[in-house]
């Protein structure tokens, strides 16, 4: 975490992982508040199309998801970070959405896994995570980053970050920023294509010639194919 991560290798390293990773079981100190469900969540997409807050995080969570997710994907000559293609308002209606959430505890892990985050900060530098300068965080993010590398004591923080990590890849990547940022063009019409070359067919051992015969064969009176 010395350098800002690159941001095609957090999306290799999320696909490593799913956020399921984050079982609920809470560090000690790491009880989460309760959660606030509201009557209808709101329902995922892409990080683009998610609206409003739902209202999951407390201000103080909210604030620590902003600054963690700013520090995985930061803001850089290509594109913008992770909150402006709103991938804390994504991260907060995938954990609202019923139907999106692998398991409840989910829920519970995300909170534990901030309150931990904050409990370590404070342990080593007497303050939040959010109120923390950049070279601080990631002394910490260096210690969970890797879980392989892990030393015992950070093992939950480290299942947390997974998590954090693989949310945060997956709704700035679903974002049009993200795609913008990998420079996705999608399935594009091409006017000018003439098929295949003539060497590249010779040496497949095929040719549009015999194609049309075998289409013509089976289709009577509708010409080639």
């Amino acid at each position: 975490m010395s350098e800002p991560i690159d941001r095609r290798q957090a999306l290799k390293i999320a696909g490593l992982a799913g956020a399921g990773v984050l079982t609920g079981v809470l560090a000690p100190g790491c009880e989460p508040a309760p959660t606030r469900q509201p009557a209808n969540p709101t329902s995922g997409g892409t990080a683009a199309q998610v609206g409003p807050a739902p209202g999951f995080f407390t201000p103080r969570e909210r604030r620590t998801v902003e600054v963690l997710v700013d520090d995985i994907i930061p803001r850089d000559h290509r594109s913008g970070s992770a909150t402006d293609a709103k991938v804390p308002e994504f991260i907060e209606a995938m954990l609202l959405d019923t139907e999106l959430r692998e398991t409840p505890l989910t829920q519970t892990g995300i909170r534990g896994g901030l309150a931990w985050l904050d409990t370590e900060c404070r342990r080593r530098f007497s303050r939040a995570y959010a109120d923390c300068d950049e070279g601080e965080r990631h002394q910490v993010l260096d210690d969970i980053a890797f879980p392989e590398k892990a030393r015992p004591e950070m093992r939950y923080g480290a299942e947390f970050f997974i998590g954090m990590r693989n949310f945060t890849a997956s709704g700035f990547y679903s974002s049009k920023m993200g795609y913008e940022d990998l420079r996705y063009m999608g399935n594009s019409f091409n006017p000018g294509y003439n098929g295949c070359p003539e060497a590249a067919l010779a040496r497949l051992g095929v040719s549009y010639a015999e194609w049309d015969a075998r289409y013509s064969a089976r289709n009577p009176g509708k010409g080639s194919a």
